[in-house]
């Protein structure tokens, strides 16, 4: 019977209209009614929404990964994190004195490091002698660190307080966003070229793994991004609110409508950053929509369903798998420098599994795995529910311990409100498991 709904489920073609329709209504009452449940602003409301749209972008990467090839990947933290190393290394100004200091000895450094991976392959390619490879590995790591630790030094001395890391090239921050995307894919095929012969569980161990060195790299290496100390006044696409507050003419406007001149602004960002935002989700839907209807798509879908058949039919799924592998993280890659340039910060202790890895995998598995416009459903309403539990969540527990007495339950249960966040996507998760097994909006 379950399996009965959900392929009727599927086949409707009202399903997708209605759930984003009553979606669309609950950012509209988050805008527009202020009571216990809701704010009645909309700068919260396009807040949550700009976050969500991130989300989905990022829910696509891992949807690509899963819903097409069954890839397990756990290390998404780590590819967002990648991604947000763009705007800090492409649209921030140049450090004065950083590249002085010793950035074309740090350039050197990192070819030397290239150059030794490139030799030891090349020399057990010819010989197949692994004491020649670990020579060729041992002589180009003494070689790299000779060059990279004194570079590293001079660089993070150089005026530690203000800066103390490489800077930027200072271009346009929407040049980033590709930029973002390029460095998580090269560092899934990085990745990929060693880890997509594991089986899956060994795959996902992998990858939480990566993720985790990935974060602790940026977290310790100051001359990178600064470390713990983290990255402000990263540049951003859109105006600034108090350049719209000193603009009579929008003064004038947001009188028009009604609004304040503060909170006028923060919408018009807000709305803003929504558009290039849509934009961006729209383009990667189409060509992902394109891609899972054409034989290419139909044969990762053949790939995840048996390996082995597919395998007998001459397909490389090895290849394959790193091929989906490097466009999955590469999208999630974008969505996390588009993070960057929303925030106008880079907070390596912001980077946690919980947020942007458990969290990622609900939305596609509420949403439905292998069907884009699911990720994306799945995405943004996680994400609203995400940030409402917070206020939903003391609501409904004080209404639930008013009639108790005091004492320690009632003290404990009041004290646990915060939590209630946790157990709402729990139970989320578990009653579309149940009801839904495939999802809000099933693959056809």
């Amino acid at each position: 019977m379950a399996t009965n709904r959900q392929a009727a489920a599927s086949t409707n073609p009202w399903r997708a209209p209605i759930l984003f329709a009553i979606l669309a209504i609950l950012f509209v009452l988050e805008g527009t009614v202020r009571n216990s449940m809701f704010s009645g602003s909309w700068n919260t409301s396009l807040a949550i929404l700009n976050m969500g749209l991130l989300s989905a972008i990022t829910a696509l990467g891992v949807n690509m990964q899963w819903g097409y090839a069954g890839l397990f990947n756990v290390g998404v933290v780590g590819f967002l994190a990648m991604g947000a190393l763009a705007p800090v290394l492409v649209s921030l100004p140049p450090v004065e004195g950083a590249w002085a200091a010793g950035g074309t000895r740090l350039l050197l450094a990192l070819a030397v490091g290239v150059g030794t991976l490139a030799m030891a392959k090349l020399a057990w390619t010819r010989t197949r002698s692994g004491i020649l490879t670990a020579l060729v590995l041992i002589g180009g790591f003494v070689a790299y660190r000779w060059l990279f630790d004194p570079a590293v030094i001079a660089i993070e001395a150089n005026n530690p307080a203000r800066h103390g890391n490489i800077g930027g090239l200072g271009l346009p921050v929407l040049l980033s966003w590709v930029v973002g995307g390029v460095f998580a894919a090269a560092a899934a095929w990085a990745i990929g070229k060693v880890a997509l012969g594991l089986r899956s569980d060994y795959l996902a161990i992998a990858t939480l793994g990566i993720g985790e060195i990935i974060v602790a790299v940026m977290k310790n290496e100051d001359w990178l991004a600064r470390g713990v100390k983290n990255i402000t006044s990263i540049p951003r696409p859109v105006a600034q609110e108090v350049a719209l507050q000193r603009n009579p003419e929008f003064v004038d406007f947001a009188a028009s409508w009604g609004f304040p001149a503060a909170e006028a602004s923060g919408i018009w960002v807000k709305l803003s950053y929504m558009s290039l935002f849509l934009v961006v989700l729209l383009v990667i839907i189409l060509l992902a929509e394109l891609a899972l209807k054409s034989p290419w798509g139909r044969m990762m879908r053949a790939i995840r369903d048996n390996e082995t058949a597919a395998e007998a039919m001459g397909k490389d799924v090895t290849r394959r798998h790193l091929q989906v592998f490097i466009l999955g993280s590469a999208v999630v890659g974008v969505a996390g420098a588009m993070m960057v340039t929303l925030d106008g910060l880079l907070a390596p202790t912001s980077y946690n599994p919980l947020r942007y890895t458990f969290l990622i995998w609900v939305m596609v598995i509420v949403g439905g795995s292998g069907n884009n416009w699911g990720a994306v459903l799945g995405a943004v309403t996680i994400w609203f529910l995400w940030i409402k539990a917070e206020v939903w969540g003391p609501a409904l527990i004080a209404m639930l311990t008013g009639p108790m007495a005091d004492g320690p339950v009632k003290a404990h249960l009041l004290d646990s409100a915060p939590h209630m966040r946790f157990i709402a996507m729990g139970a989320v998760l578990l009653l579309v498991l149940r009801f839904a097994p495939r999802g809000l909006l099933p693959e056809k």
